[in-house]
C-alpha cells in the first residue's frame, strides 16, 4: 500500500494554503522599529497581531517617510472632513520592494479605531497598476481591482517611482480619483454615505516611501458636472492585505 511521504504530505498542504498566506511567509513583515508617530498623528494596522511600533513614519523635511513594516493607514483626527474637498500627496518609492506593494491615500474613514471600521482607498504600486478598494470592517470590497494604467509612473531601474495622487470630493455628484493629474475612476457621491470622513495615508508592508505635499483642502460647493467614468461594480472578500 502506498504511504506517502512527510515531505509529499508538506507539499499536499502547501498547495491547499490560501494565496495569500504562502505570500506572507515568504515576504513576511519587517520590523522598523518606529516607536513614536509625528506630533498630531495616530495609525492602525491592517491586522489586530501586528504592531504599529514595527513602522516607522517620522516627518523628514517637509514631508514624512514610512519605513515599514506591517501594512497601515496614517491620519490626523484634525483631516475629518465634512464638506466639500480635495487631498493629494505626492509618493516616492524609494527602492523596489520583494515583490510589486501598494501605497496611497484613503478618505471616507469613519470609526477608524474600532472593530466596524470603514474606509476607501486608492492605491499605485510599482509595475504600473493602481486599484480602488473599500474596506468595512473585516471584509473589503472591489471598487476597481488591479489594473495597468498609463497614467501611474512605474519604477525606474533602480526601484524607485514618484506618483501623485489626487482625491477630488469637490463635486456634488461623485468622487473622481486621479493619479498625475489624470482620473482613472469615479465614484458616486452616495457611495458609502457620501465623501465626508477621515482623509490620510496608507502604506503597504515591507516598503520605502516618502510622501511630500500632502494636502487636505476644503472647497466651496462647485457646479455639477457629469463624472468621465462610471462607478465600478463593487465585489467582496475577505480582508487582506493588497
Amino acid at each position: 500500500m502506498y504511504r506517502p511521504s512527510l515531505t509529499a504530505l508538506s507539499l499536499l498542504l502547501l498547495a491547499a494554503a490560501p494565496l495569500s498566506s504562502q505570500s506572507m511567509n515568504h515576504d513576511p513583515d519587517k520590523k522598523a522599529e518606529g516607536g513614536v508617530l509625528p506630533a498630531g498623528w495616530t495609525g492602525r494596522t491592517d491586522r489586530d497581531n501586528t504592531k504599529l511600533a514595527d513602522a516607522k513614519f517620522v516627518t523628514m523635511g517637509t514631508g514624512f517617510h514610512v519605513t515599514s513594516g506591517p501594512a497601515a493607514i496614517y491620519w490626523k483626527p484634525t483631516n475629518m472632513m465634512t464638506g466639500r474637498y480635495v487631498a493629494t500627496a505626492s509618493f516616492t518609492q524609494m527602492k523596489a520592494p520583494t515583490h510589486p506593494e501598494a501605497y496611497g491615500i484613503f478618505f471616507m474613514g469613519k470609526n477608524l479605531n474600532a472593530p466596524e471600521q470603514t474606509y476607501a482607498y486608492m492605491l499605485v504600486r510599482g509595475d504600473g497598476k493602481v486599484m480602488v478598494k473599500h474596506r468595512a470592517g473585516k471584509d473589503v470590497h472591489t471598487v476597481m481591482d488591479w489594473t495597468d494604467n498609463a497614467a501611474v509612473v512605474k519604477q525606474d531601474a533602480s526601484g524607485k517611482a514618484t506618483n501623485t495622487l489626487s482625491v477630488d470630493a469637490s463635486r456634488p455628484d461623485s468622487v473622481r480619483l486621479l493619479v498625475n493629474g489624470k482620473q482613472i475612476t469615479a465614484m458616486a457621491d452616495g457611495y458609502m454615505g457620501g465623501a465626508k470622513g477621515f482623509v490620510g495615508l496608507r502604506v503597504n508592508h515591507n516598503l520605502d516611501v516618502h510622501i511630500a505635499d500632502f494636502t487636505v483642502t476644503s472647497k466651496g460647493m462647485a457646479a455639477k458636472a457629469p463624472a468621465k467614468s462610471k462607478a465600478r461594480k463593487v465585489t467582496k472578500k475577505a480582508a487582506s492585505q493588497e
